[in-house]
């Protein structure tokens, strides 16, 4: 089967188009039958060696790939009633473990990372939900602002960013947002209360508004430190690169791994809901062939995307 894939890590170039053997689904877990696979940063890692520590062992060629829709072709046994051959699903997969990722013809995960796809969307448009909606749940779920409180998001024009937004209004709570002044009418239209202008001093204007600091903030523009001050007193961050503090005044940094939701069919089967209902927006920025994922890296790492690209791998 087509796969794409790397043996040696390096720039878009590395990417090649790979002969795989076709996988079988074992016990509990289905094989999809690829038709999108979204591009994410956390795959330029995998291309560029940021996750060869995660892969202690592992021969090339490395898959990247943690999002995936198609058509479930294939039921392992055990794996339940719940999902059945012919399906449209949408996936998480995780590309770091022995079967590589989502950038393929066929994929096999375990039951649990499966979920319908979200009624009345392409499949393109439904390969980028996942990932992006299910890492700002968990920061989100991490701040634990209860309902009625005050949350900041940062990169809140970004896949992740618009996600926590979106899932912070359905929460019931107040969300300042920053935005470039292009993107202020795509924030607003998120659903956030009040937007300030991104950059550097993002957390000086995020207590203009709220003198004594927010409960809790989404860094979806991986500022680390330089947000901190925008929390109040033992107020909580959500990163999503690792960086877990320190930070001063009894602030909590909470490194989010959406790696340890990823079989939370709970979870994903609510952001699937959400999806449909309209409360979350699927955001294609471009699909390409998949013979094309050099080019969507380099479009990728260029910046200033609104949606995310995908693979066509139908």
């Amino acid at each position: 089967m087509k796969a794409i894939g790397v043996f040696d890590f390096g720039g878009p170039e590395a990417l090649r188009v790979l002969d795989l053997p076709e996988p079988q689904a074992g016990p509990g877990e289905v094989r999809i039958r690829v038709h999108a696979a979204a591009v994410n940063p956390t795959d330029v890692l995998l291309r560029t060696g940021g996750h060869a520590v995660r892969m202690p062992g592992r021969e090339p060629p490395f898959v990247p790939g943690m999002d995936a829709a198609g058509v479930i072709d294939q039921v392992g046994p055990g794996a339940g009633d719940r999902l059945a051959v012919g399906q449209r699903v949408v996936a998480m997969v995780l590309f770091t473990g022995p079967r590589g990722g989502a950038y393929a013809e066929r994929i096999v995960v375990p039951a649990a990372s499966v979920v319908p796809a979200p009624e009345g969307a392409d499949l393109a448009a439904a390969s980028t939900l996942l990932m992006n909606a299910l890492t700002a749940r968990v920061g989100l779920d991490a701040l634990a602002v209860p309902r009625g409180g005050v949350v900041a998001v940062t990169g809140a024009a970004g896949a992740v960013g618009g996600y926590a937004v979106e899932l912070a209004k359905a929460d019931g709570l107040t969300v300042l947002a920053d935005a470039a002044p292009h993107d202020v009418d795509l924030v607003r239209g998120f659903g956030a209360d009040h937007v300030v202008e991104r950059g550097s001093a993002v957390a000086e204007r995020i207590r203009e508004l709220v003198p004594g600091g927010v409960p809790g903030l989404v860094d979806g523009s991986l500022q680390t430190a330089d947000v901190v001050p925008a929390v109040a007193d033992g107020g909580a961050v959500a990163e999503f690169r690792g960086w877990a503090g320190p930070a001063e005044r009894g602030v909590r940094v909470h490194p989010v791994m959406v790696r340890d939701a990823m079989e939370d069919t709970g979870k994903l089967d609510a952001l699937r809901r959400q999806a449909e209902d309209g409360a979350l927006t699927l955001r294609v920025a471009k699909v390409l062939p998949a013979d094309e994922a050099p080019e969507a890296h380099r479009l990728l790492e260029a910046g200033g995307l609104r949606g995310r690209l995908v693979l066509d791998f139908s």
